[in-house]
């Protein structure tokens, strides 16, 4: 049984249900309450509905009503899909990261094939769960990476699907030869390391394994190489309404002048087998050092803020947004905290370790709407 496999996708009709810019959404867990609001605003078939309803019947109902009216269509052949995200990102710079759409075999961490980075919690993976119950369908696409090359697309063919979100856009070209499936898989190399999307994975497994039937055994998935020039990940830095510990003793502290922008640079600067952190509050910015450390969590920056055990911890990924709200005493402090690495990341998952929430953010999310892929196949 492979790995990976090809699917039938269940579709927009872009001539019944309007265009891609106004139907597609980003996963759950990024939706707040005014983007939402804005996506029901922009169509009423806007897959928010689908994706962050306000009950899962609701989503339930509405695929179906949806599928009934022809605004959503259904592949007759099973195909992969190249992927191509266009976007700058929050250091200026331009970058296309590629991917393949595809269905993954569902296997627990202890297969060794499948790894996560970072843990979860009970109360996303409960809230998925009860969405796949009520939708059998997979809604969006988990971002996983691997070890093989880019794929290759040629640009010289229009895309089937285009469409944009928050700056990113989103083209897409559909594979349905079967010698050309076989080949565009065949450049894929295990074990897939979860970049994003550890709730939904383990939802879906979870559901996998009360369902009990082969129908439910694979995960909807866009697989992006770690060599892809596109991959990258940005920190997210944590911010505090409470008791700030003192770090004298624990890290070597230097007083820095400037800015969060000066500190972010001067943190850059601090050798990567270390955890280090700059610490904002209002009337002093100083950069705390650790001694480097044995293992591949006692490198990483996050994994020495998180030691500290603050109260009232939020995140942000701007560095001036902490500084605003320090400044504005929203925030007692904030700790700005560099982004692992590809390799830092790898090294965590192949060592059977787990990250803290929130220790990366591998920028952008991959848009939902595009492809949805029921649990019948």
């Amino acid at each position: 049984m492979g790995l990976l496999k090809p699917f039938r996708a269940l579709r927009y009709d872009v001539a019944a249900a309007g265009p891609l810019d106004s139907l597609v959404a980003p996963p759950y867990d990024v939706v707040s309450p005014e983007l939402r609001a804005r996506l029901l605003a922009a169509s009423p078939y806007n897959a928010v509905r689908l994706i962050r309803p306000d009950e899962p019947a609701h989503a339930a109902e509405t695929l179906a009503a949806w599928r009934a009216a022809g605004l959503l269509v259904r592949e007759e052949r099973p195909a992969v899909w190249l992927l191509e995200d266009a976007f700058t990102g929050p250091d200026g710079v331009a970058r296309r990261r590629r991917g393949l759409v595809v269905r993954v075999r569902l296997e627990p961490y202890e297969a060794g094939v499948v790894l996560p980075h970072e843990g979860t919690f009970a109360g996303p993976k409960e809230a998925r769960l009860r969405l796949l119950r009520a939708v059998r369908t997979k809604l969006s696409p988990i971002f996983m990476i691997h070890g093989g090359p880019r794929p290759t697309i040629d640009e010289r063919r229009a895309p089937d699907l285009e469409g944009s979100l928050e700056g990113v856009r989103t083209r897409l070209w559909r594979v349905g030869d079967p010698a050309a499936i076989e080949s565009a898989l065949s450049f894929v190399r295990g074990p897939l390391l979860i970049a994003d999307g550890h709730h939904r994975y383990e939802a879906a497994l979870r559901f996998h394994e009360e369902d009990g039937s082969e129908a439910t055994g694979h995960i909807l998935a866009v697989v992006v190489s770690m060599r892809d020039e596109g991959l990258v990940i940005f920190p997210t830095h944590r911010m505090t309404e409470g008791f700030v510990p003192d770090l004298d003793g624990r890290f070597r502290l230097t007083a820095l002048q400037g800015g969060a922008a000066e500190a972010v640079e001067r943190l850059g600067r601090v050798p990567r087998d270390r955890p280090a952190f700059v610490l904002l509050r209002r009337d002093t910015v100083v950069l705390a050092e650790a001694e480097p450390g044995a293992g591949v969590l006692e490198a990483l920056d996050t994994v020495a803020v998180d030691r500290l055990a603050l109260d009232d911890v939020t995140f942000t990924a701007s560095a001036a947004e902490a500084e605003r709200a320090v400044a504005s005493g929203a925030a007692t402090a904030a700790f700005l905290v560099r982004p692992p690495t590809i390799d830092q990341v790898e090294a965590v998952a192949l060592a059977g370790e787990t990250m803290p929430q929130k220790s990366t953010y591998f920028f952008p999310k991959l848009t939902g709407g595009f492809l949805f892929a029921p649990f019948d196949e």
